[in-house]
């Protein structure tokens, strides 16, 4: 990169992702998987499974179909590819030609199977307290039989506040969960990030983290994975009381020099996102100043020896989950907000 640079760049580091794939796999004594769902938290399906992949993940998971198709294409036929939403109306099977395993998490989706798949396989996600996809436990009592005399491939449940390690729902949902499915013969899971960092009582057959993969909490010795170098503008002189930006919320308190860079609300820097946030020039912290708009933020440059070409907002000091505290969501919106029309480069 240089000063040429016009748009704002993000760059995902490879080796950082096999190294949290690696340590959360280190923490269990089974299987581990990967989410890869929303294109990859926004950093690229292809590269992400393909080295994924070469680290011996045999086990995806994406949110639709669709989104299968590519992560195939990445990781070649072998390793499996679970669809979380399972399989939905007006699915016809063609859909799962790349040989996708839908997860069912009703009754109505476990008829649709019946009738277009019924040689396929499939896994069940079962409701084990979250309330939000999975079969509920009496439906589930009702269909085992059949559904276990046609070989599901994984049984699995979904923690709620395994981020939180000493939530009595954790155990709630263990229970819930063991309660459910001891006697299967599939293969069981129950853990993502949070879930893998609780125990081996958590752990099953296989886990399947996701956010500590791109460096998110709660996975806390994650390498950070995501680098964001955003473009310098210009830069002025802004004298004491003057103001920067909508609404006058910045008041100059000495001669500064600010810098307007492109990047906004529009690339995933959320308008929520107030003070106590820096740009970086190399390791010195620059404050952003004023509000957040949809194409530009504001810098205060003042302490550089220098003006800037570029200014970096992620990488080792800041992270997803620093931004994230800022603008009151967390580091899954952020990364998966991340412009599309940032340029992207890939640290093989």
């Amino acid at each position: 990169m240089n000063g040429a640079m016009s748009i704002a760049h993000l760059t995902i580091n490879l080796h950082a992702l096999a190294s949290n794939w690696r340590a959360l796999d280190a923490k269990t004594e089974v299987e581990t998987g990967a989410v890869v769902k929303a294109d990859a938290y926004g950093l690229g399906v292809g590269p992400v499974s393909a080295t994924l992949a070469e680290e011996g993940v045999r086990k995806f998971f994406v949110a639709a179909a669709e989104e299968g198709v590519a992560v195939r294409e990445a990781v070649g036929p072998e390793p499996q590819i679970f669809v979380f939403s399972g399989f939905m109306e007006g699915d016809n099977g063609l859909l799962y030609a790349d040989n996708l395993i839908p997860l069912i998490n009703s009754p109505e989706q476990f008829k649709r199977l019946q009738q277009a798949m019924p040689d396929r396989p499939f896994g069940v996600q079962l409701d084990s307290g979250m309330n939000r996809l999975g079969l509920e436990p009496a439906d589930w009592a009702e269909l085992r039989p059949e559904m276990e005399a046609m070989n599901p491939v994984v049984v699995m449940s979904h923690l709620a506040c395994a981020d939180e390690p000493d939530h009595p729902m954790n155990r709630q949902q263990l229970k819930t969960f063991r309660d459910m499915t001891d006697g299967v013969t599939a293969a069981r899971s129950l853990a993502a990030t949070g879930g893998t960092l609780l125990g081996s009582d958590f752990h099953f057959d296989f886990c399947r983290p996701g956010i500590g993969l791109y460096g998110g909490m709660p996975f806390v010795d994650a390498k950070p994975v995501v680098t964001v170098d955003l473009p310098v503008i210009q830069v002025r002189a802004v004298e004491v009381g003057e103001t920067v930006g909508y609404g006058n919320s910045w008041v100059a308190r000495r001669p500064s020099r600010i810098a307007t860079v492109a990047a906004g609300y529009a690339d995933g820097l959320h308008r929520a996102i107030g003070g106590g946030i820096d740009t970086f020039a190399g390791d010195q912290p620059c404050p952003l100043v004023g509000r957040i708009s949809m194409d530009l933020i504001t810098v205060d440059v003042t302490d550089l020896p220098e003006d800037p070409d570029r200014l970096r907002i992620l990488n080792g000091h800041q992270t997803v989950d620093d931004l994230a505290e800022a603008a009151g969501t967390i580091g899954y919106e952020i990364l998966t907000s991340l412009g599309a029309r940032f340029s992207r480069g890939y640290v093989e």
